[in-house]
């Protein structure tokens, strides 16, 4: 079994065998997975847009504005926190966990839409911009990516560049089949049985996120095991996954089909979109069809790195000068 698995099977063990003298419940806030900003109070937080989001800055406030989108939809930022260097070099990072999503509040399954998304990623940059003239970058992983293009191609005039990284994809059908080839694992793999054994004793209801999120999280491990095709170098940092917003947004985009490259002709500032070398699930075909939806591009391929290539040392220290001196010349 997978280190992750390992370590959350001995957390629950020892919930259910921590001692006599009172019962505890898995769903009680804080036993199972972290608590929420709604759940602690001495989390850092901003409320925007009718929600309550996890959420942190690096850097001068009056510095050009450098927003980092995670990806899942249902991740979290602490996996992309190398991005604070950017604020050494003359940016105002902007970290933020979104709606439903690590430590940001849990909402109802029917609020979460692609449109709420790109409604909290505005209400994010006017809680920090400190001016009109104030320039706002994006910098987004894998869906990340993905929601920082249909900002764009939603609000072409907003946005003064972006680094995207690995996005599935921007019309669904590629998002779908991307998916499809990075999710194989065979049907009797370790890999899932690692992932699906505590599946057999530990159920949820849709009120019941705390369980529904620790549960996405055992699935979300077989990404890091040595059978996935993402070409990772291992478990990823985080706080907590986002159950409900990750099923929400596949039965939207399922149900919708959405295309987000409708108006990405009127964007011609030049877009950094980069891929791993070692994401057997991606490549470079599948790069180049998906960055083509930009009129101006420059698609760049970061050795010795998988999907994750911004949190492991090999794939942040190739990244990170192409990322700096794309912000630079823009």
């Amino acid at each position: 079994m997978n280190r992750t698995f390992s370590i959350i099977s001995a957390m629950l063990l020892a919930f259910f065998f921590i001692g006599c003298e009172q019962e505890l419940s898995i769903n009680e806030a804080g036993y199972l997975v972290p608590k929420t900003v709604e759940q602690d109070s001495s989390l850092p937080s901003i409320t925007v847009n009718n929600t309550q989001l996890h959420a942190e800055t690096f850097g001068n406030p009056a510095n050009p504005m450098l927003v980092i989108l995670h990806g899942g939809p249902g991740s979290d930022y602490r996996y992309l926190l190398n991005c604070k260097a950017f604020a050494s070099e003359g940016y105002y990072v902007v970290f933020y966990d979104q709606r439903g999503s690590g430590l940001s509040k849990r909402h109802a399954k029917d609020i979460y839409t692609i449109q709420i998304m790109l409604d909290d990623l505005s209400a994010v940059i006017t809680h920090y911009r400190t001016s009109p003239s104030q320039k706002v970058y994006f910098l987004g992983h894998s869906w990340g990516a993905m929601l920082a293009t249909a900002y764009i191609n939603t609000y072409p005039q907003s946005v003064d560049g972006a680094i995207l990284a690995e996005p599935g994809g921007f019309i669904w059908q590629d998002v779908i089949d991307y998916v499809g080839r990075s999710r194989s694992f065979k049907l009797l793999s370790e890999t899932l049985n690692d992932a699906t054994y505590l599946d057999q004793f530990i159920t949820g209801k849709q009120d019941e996120q705390a369980i529904l999120d620790y549960k996405f999280t055992l699935m979300a491990s077989a990404d890091e095991s040595s059978e996935s095709s993402l070409g990772n170098d291992g478990p990823l940092p985080f706080w907590r996954s986002g159950a409900l917003i990750q099923e929400a947004l596949f039965e939207a985009g399922d149900r919708e089909k959405p295309d987000w490259t409708t108006n990405l002709k009127t964007y011609t500032t030049k877009v950094l979109f980069i891929y791993s070398e070692r994401n057997k699930s991606y490549g470079l075909a599948h790069a180049q069809k998906v960055s083509s939806a930009y009129p101006n591009v420059d698609l760049v391929k970061i050795n010795g790195a998988g999907h994750d290539m911004l949190s492991f040392p090999t794939g942040w220290s190739n990244f990170y000068p192409i990322a700096l001196n794309y912000l630079k010349h823009l």
